[in-house]
């Protein structure tokens, strides 16, 4: 034992640049005791493991073989990894609420970037809504957590900053009162540098165990950004790439500085496809602005008729389109697991893979980066790796759906399993240690 903490404590002290170990070196678990001379050696208190949640938005799993990634790929090599399906809407808010809730967004009810309600006509929910009234349908982990006991902080996490379960004022000013959030959490701000982040959650770490957070969320956007903005296999891409896994690596070297033993979950929302302006649906050729209104465009588009025009619309949209499928609310196919929440508009049309629908023809040639499509297509599937002491290392697992990631957490934190979620932690049961 004690050569073995010798030689962790070797290694962090010989860190340097990108060279990270592969796990944060731990004292022994949790259920064995440590012989004194050990812990003494190791000049740290004998700490229990916290569970970090990563994000790296639209990060695809094929970047890792890209060979830009020596941190990442070294948590796979010595955790558990396989590609993970995102829930439809292949978008940003409603799969991270589904990877913080267990619940797809048709039930959480975070059913799209920008979305409407018909409890709250004029209204429009987008990323920068905080209002719990959007919200509330479903408890993201860290309420559960800190229900419980379990103290939890969010570095970033959409909805993280969410007074959640709270009621808003309906007169000047809007104050949100009472509600439940993160013991510790920012307002999101992209202007944070990613090793900003990291540097948070270790001074987190630093704490006393009392206050130490147990659960910890973080989030990183480059990757997203570049995707959108140069598409997926642009050199500006594989910068962000690059980045990112060295804050990555800054994460795991300050948790082994610490002797912090951590399982740590890196995942990300969705993948991303390569967009073109040849490649354009205009929907207003499609539909007539006196029928119906436009609610979303993109990759998929929805539609709300106007009083008395579904019969025209259903006309216009049910028939077959190039790269296109569109569907009755009620009729997208179950697989889809999408069109019970009335914040699903009534008519909703899909493109097809690297397609994209707008209000009206662009007149500027581009060529970028979109997600939003059939959450079944290769180039939508998302990044998990898991790396800790509950983990069996060099593991692959088969395809899953990311409703099993907060199962998962719930089991690493020490909450009862929850059947009432959309999923469960079956993919992992042969690859966790106990």
């Amino acid at each position: 034992m004690v050569r073995r903490l010798l030689a962790s404590l070797a290694a962090v002290s010989a860190l340097a640049g990108c060279a990270y170990p592969k796990t944060p070196p731990a004292l022994p678990p949790a259920d064995q005791p440590a012989p004194a001379t050990a812990l003494a050696l190791a000049g740290a208190e004998r700490r229990q493991p916290v569970t970090i949640l990563v994000s790296i938005d639209g990060f695809r799993p094929d970047y890792l073989d890209r060979g830009l990634t020596p941190n990442l790929s070294a948590l796979a090599a010595g955790g558990v990894t396989g590609p993970m399906r995102p829930s439809f809407p292949s978008k940003t808010y409603p799969n991270h609420w589904t990877l913080v809730t267990g619940l797809r967004p048709d039930r959480h009810g975070i059913t799209a970037n920008s979305m409407e309600d018909p409890a709250r006509p004029g209204e429009v929910f987008t990323m920068a809504t905080d209002d719990p009234f959007w919200w509330d349908a479903a408890p993201p982990l860290w309420v559960s957590a800190q229900r419980a006991g379990i103290p939890a902080a969010a570095m970033y996490w959409p909805g993280s900053n969410v007074a959640w379960g709270g009621t808003r004022a309906t007169e000047w000013p809007y104050a949100v009162t009472g509600g439940t959030r993160p013991t510790d959490w920012q307002q999101y701000s992209q202007q944070m540098p990613g090793s900003n982040r990291v540097r948070a959650v270790i001074d987190w770490m630093r704490r006393p165990a009392a206050t130490r957070p147990r659960f910890v969320t973080t989030y990183f956007d480059i990757v997203d950004t570049a995707g959108h903005q140069r598409g997926p296999t642009s050199p500006e891409v594989n910068a962000a790439i690059a980045e990112v896994d060295g804050q990555i690596g800054e994460l795991v070297a300050g948790l082994a500085a610490l002797q912090q033993p951590a399982n740590i979950v890196v995942v990300s929302d969705h993948g991303m496809s390569a967009t073109s302006s040849d490649r354009v649906i205009a929907l207003d050729t499609l539909v007539s602005a006196s029928d119906a209104r436009i609610v979303e465009s993109g990759p998929y588009a929805t539609f709300a008729p106007l009083p008395g025009r579904e019969g025209a619309v259903a006309a216009a949209l049910l028939k077959p389109h190039p790269h296109l499928q569109c569907w009755r609310k009620s009729e997208i196919p179950a697989r889809f697991h999408y069109g019970i929440n009335p914040r699903v508009p009534p008519f909703l049309c899909l493109a097809e893979d690297g397609w994209m629908t707008y209000k009206t023809a662009p007149t500027t040639p581009f060529s970028r980066g979109e997600h939003g499509y059939d959450n079944e297509a290769p180039s939508m599937r998302a990044l998990f790796i898991a790396n800790g002491p509950a983990f069996a290392a060099g593991r692959s697992i088969a395809t899953f759906d990311n409703v099993s990631v907060t199962p998962l957490l719930r089991r690493l934190i020490g909450l009862p399993a929850d059947p009432s979620l959309d999923g469960s932690d079956a993919p992992f049961q042969k690859v966790l240690k106990r």
